[in-house]
């Protein structure tokens, strides 16, 4: 998909063929194409920040949206109706007609395979018709494979002394299906008391450059700590960049963060979910290390909820409050006011 080839998933109601407008181009999309008849599929949270009349909001933001093909949405007008960067350059065309979405599982699993491939949500879609044989047509099953906390495993260990931390041990996890490895650093040695634990998603651009947009890189150093004190504790460093959709899509985001929208907005006009973390990979991760009981050290009820819900016991939850900065004071009240972070 990232190569601009065209993809195909067979759902329980009928099979897409599909091209990413973000890696396609015209000779691909004529190709493609030649009747100029595909529809444009995109995510019902993108088709409500174009204001599209005719279309009903969908309960969540990821879920799929077709806009009926017309000659003048030809390649570069789908690009501007696609990435949200381009609203306030390209005035946009219409009307647009949403029509019934095609085979809606294996739309949906578009749709998120897009994420987890890092690229804006939208495609080009050919439906295929039920004697129409495509041999290596993928499933949404297989999409959904690729993020399973069930098919998690922990595949090595070595000791690490961190700054902050020198007595800690980091275990690696991974899936069959991903290239993403999941960190646990073990800190000191087990009391018999519940483990301090941090879930902390990585943020390449707080944690390795010092971001100041948000608070990240100091939360995470401010954990290693805080469990070292603690006398025994576990941080979970996971590979869910940008609440799940990836570093350049967490990019894009801030880019639409300088035209005036926060945290929340700028993820739901690219397409996406407010956030789309799993933090079944998080409990799955330490029930392998045998913890089933802990004490979590956030700010985040998301958090609480997600390990509860897949089996791991939250006995106190420990608030994590650092101050702010000129540069992140929206961003924390963002994250105070839209998805009730608390103190």
């Amino acid at each position: 998909m990232r190569r601009g080839w065209p993809l195909a998933i067979r759902g329980s109601t009928g099979a897409l063929s599909l091209l990413a407008v973000e890696t396609a181009d015209a000779g691909r999309l004529a190709e493609f194409d030649p009747g100029i008849a595909a529809p444009l599929l995109i995510t019902s949270g993108r088709a409500v920040t174009l204001k599209l009349a005719n279309q009903a909001a969908a309960a969540v933001p990821d879920s799929p949206v077709m806009i009926a093909r017309r000659p003048w949405l030809d390649f570069d007008a789908a690009v501007a109706l696609s990435d949200p960067q381009l609203d306030l350059r390209v005035p946009l065309k219409g009307p647009y007609r949403a029509v019934p979405a095609m085979a809606p599982d294996a739309a949906a699993a578009a749709l998120r395979l897009a994420r987890i491939a890092g690229l804006l949500p939208a495609f080009f879609v050919r439906g295929e018709g039920p004697g129409h044989r495509i041999d290596d047509a993928i499933t949404p099953a297989d999409i959904q494979a690729h993020e399973d906390p069930a098919r998690l495993r922990l595949v090595t260990r070595a000791r690490l002394p961190v700054v902050g931390a020198e007595d800690a041990e980091i275990v690696a996890f991974r899936t069959p299906e991903s290239p993403d490895e999941h960190i646990a650093l073990l800190i000191g040695q087990p009391d018999g008391n519940p483990p301090l634990v941090r879930l902390h998603s990585e943020c390449l651009t707080g944690d390795v450059l010092g971001s100041l947009k948000c608070d990240c890189g100091p939360q995470l150093h401010a954990a290693i700590r805080a469990i070292a004190a603690n006398g025994w504790g576990i941080l979970l460093y996971l590979r869910q960049e940008g609440r799940g959709i990836g570093l350049i899509n967490k990019l894009r985001a801030y880019a639409l963060q300088a035209q005036g929208f926060d945290t929340v907005d700028a993820n739901t006009r690219l397409g996406f979910a407010v956030d789309a973390r799993d933090f079944g990979v998080a409990a799955r991760m330490l029930t392998q290390l045998g913890q089933r009981n802990v004490r979590l050290l956030t700010n985040n009820p998301a958090k609480v909820a997600g390990l509860e819900a897949a089996g791991v016991a939250v006995a106190e939850r420990v608030a994590h409050q650092l101050p702010a900065n000129p540069h992140n004071a929206a961003y924390l009240a963002t994250k105070r006011d839209r998805t009730g972070h608390q103190l």
